[in-house]
C-alpha cells in the first residue's frame, strides 16, 4: 500500500517530533507499506524517508522543480518524480496514494491534507484520511470541525472519513499491513517528470 505522508521540511524544536516520524517511518517500511512524500532530505521529511529505507521500504518522492532546483531533493529515495510546480505535485501524491496521513507540519501540510479531506467530504476519494493529533497537535482542527457541523456548516456524514490518530498505534489499526512485503527487494532510484498536458 502506497501511504502518503504530509509534514513539513522543518525539523520542529521539540524532539518528539523526530522520534515520532521516525517512528511511523519504521513502521511504513517494516509493514511493507509504501512512502509517498513530498521529497525533501531536510528536517522531518528527510527523517521519515530515512527511517522508511532502513527498515526496507520503498520511498518515492514528488517535487517541484523549483526544489531541485534548489537542491533540496534526498538522492537516496527509490525514485523522484518531478513536477512542474506545487498543483502538479499536489495531484500527483493524491493519485498515488491508498492511505493519506498529515503529520504535524506547517501551512503547506494543512493545504495538502485539506484537499484530501475535501474530497474525501464529497465522496470523491474513499481512502483512510488521518491526521497524526501527536500530542494534541490537531485538536484546534478537531474542534473547528465540530463548530462547522454545529452550525449547519457540515455534517456527521460528510465528515465520516476524516480520522484523527492519537499515536502510531492508532494508525496501525486503521491501516492493515500488506502481507505480500518483502524485506529482501532492492531500492533502485528511478526519476521521472510529471507532465499532465
Amino acid at each position: 500500500m502506497n501511504i502518503t505522508v504530509y509534514l513539513g521540511a522543518n525539523e520542529g524544536n521539540d524532539p518528539i517530533l523526530r522520534d515520532a516520524v521516525s517512528a511511523l517511518g519504521r513502521w511504513i517500511g517494516s509493514a511493507g507499506h509504501a512512502l509517498v512524500y513530498g521529497g525533501s532530505k531536510s528536517g522531518l521529511m528527510g527523517a521519515l524517508a530515512e527511517s522508511v529505507l532502513q527498515a526496507g521500504g520503498k520511498v518515492t518522492g514528488v517535487e517541484p522543480q523549483f526544489f531541485i532546483d534548489a537542491g533540496l531533493e534526498y538522492n537516496a529515495i527509490t525514485e523522484l518524480i518531478v513536477t512542474k510546480d506545487m498543483a502538479e505535485r499536489k495531484a500527483k501524491m493524491i493519485e498515488l496514494g491508498d492511505a493519506f496521513i498529515a503529520f504535524p507540519g506547517g501551512t503547506g501540510t494543512l493545504e495538502e491534507i485539506s484537499e484530501v479531506m475535501s474530497k474525501v467530504s464529497l465522496g470523491h476519494l474513499d481512502k483512510p484520511c488521518i491526521l497524526y493529533n501527536l500530542n494534541g497537535y490537531y485538536d484546534g482542527l478537531k474542534t473547528h470541525l465540530t463548530q462547522m457541523i454545529a452550525l449547519g456548516l457540515s455534517s456527521n456524514q460528510r465528515l465520516r472519513g476524516i480520522c484523527f490518530a492519537e499515536n502510531l498505534e492508532d494508525i496501525r489499526r486503521m491501516i492493515p499491513s500488506d502481507e505480500r512485503h518483502d524485506s529482501n527487494h532492492e531500492n533502485k532510484k528511478t526519476v521521472y517528470h510529471f507532465d499532465n498536458k
